[in-house]
């Protein structure tokens, strides 16, 4: 009879391990893909940001000198993450095979300017620093125009800034689901020892001494729960690395290593904080309001 009863209490023991384990897991997860989502999804936007072309065109006068040192100047530039440079000829060239006809056949010169195409780096893609570059470059004599679209810079930025911040209410609102999930699965493992707690405290051992097992398989429950919370991020960065490996997501390993660092010491504090304050609620209780 004694060892069908150990035996239940056993199962009921990894029973409710699992459980905290299970939930400590799937928190740890969700906030560990929100956080891979946070730094690629900047990524992503700077990397659309910075496929936006300043194109800077030159008059005639502008010979090849001029032309160089201008491409130079613009290779020390802060503010320039690459730069192309598109002859006349070229520039011919391409609207011959977009328009499918030599429109120089019927003109008789070649009407385009030399010019240089600048993709600017995405630190600089604001209103106001795109605007300044401009403003800067059009102190060259030798610049006939530069064009961007200014319409598109004013509109990423804006878009970025509204789903920056739904990102970050969205950030903060699981954050908060997963504490209350996390602490409310504690809460239930530590009621059901309320019975020990009290007892223990009956008989004089004191708080510190009753609060330490239970917050040191708490911690070791949240290490078990975030290791594998990062294991199955590992294994869905794998997933995306090889089935879509233009996206580069494993590029910034550092930031992956934040998250990870994250998770783990996310699980650990929420799990110490939980049952300290879970073991101290009934340890204050008086025995009547146990029952």
């Amino acid at each position: 009879m004694s060892s069908s009863f150990d035996k239940f209490q056993k199962r009921r023991l990894i029973s409710s391990y699992f459980s905290v384990v299970l939930s400590i897991f799937l928190v740890l997860f969700l906030l560990g893909i929100l956080g891979l989502f946070i730094i690629n999804s900047k990524k992503l936007a700077d990397d659309f940001k910075e496929k936006i072309a300043m194109t800077v065109f030159f008059k005639n006068e502008a010979n090849d000198t001029i032309l160089k040192s201008f491409g130079t100047e613009l290779k020390r530039a802060p503010y320039a993450k690459s730069i192309v440079y598109v002859s006349k000829e070229e520039a011919a060239k391409q609207h011959t095979d977009i328009i499918g006809e030599d429109f120089l056949t019927f003109l008789g010169e070649n009407p385009l300017q030399n010019s240089y195409d600048i993709h600017i780096k995405a630190a600089y893609v604001e209103k106001d620093s795109v605007a300044k570059i401009e403003r800067q470059l059009r102190t060259n004599p030798m610049i006939s125009d530069i064009v961007y679209d200014k319409q598109l810079v004013n509109l990423v930025n804006d878009n970025i800034k509204k789903v920056s911040m739904w990102i970050l209410i969205v950030s903060v609102f699981l954050t908060f689901i997963a504490v209350l999930l996390i602490n409310s699965s504690l809460r239930l493992s530590i009621y059901s020892h309320r019975f020990i707690i009290k007892t223990m405290q009956m008989v004089g051992a004191t708080k510190s001494f009753i609060r330490k097992p239970f917050v040191m398989r708490s911690v070791k429950l949240g290490m078990l729960g975030a290791a594998l919370a990062i294991l199955a991020l590992i294994g869905v960065l794998s997933y995306v690395q090889t089935n879509f490996p233009n996206l580069g997501i494993l590029d910034d390993k550092v930031l992956i290593l934040l998250v990870f660092a994250a998770v783990f010491g996310f699980g650990v504090l929420i799990t110490w904080l939980s049952t300290h304050f879970a073991t101290q609620r009934f340890l204050n209780l008086r025995t009547d309001d146990l029952y």
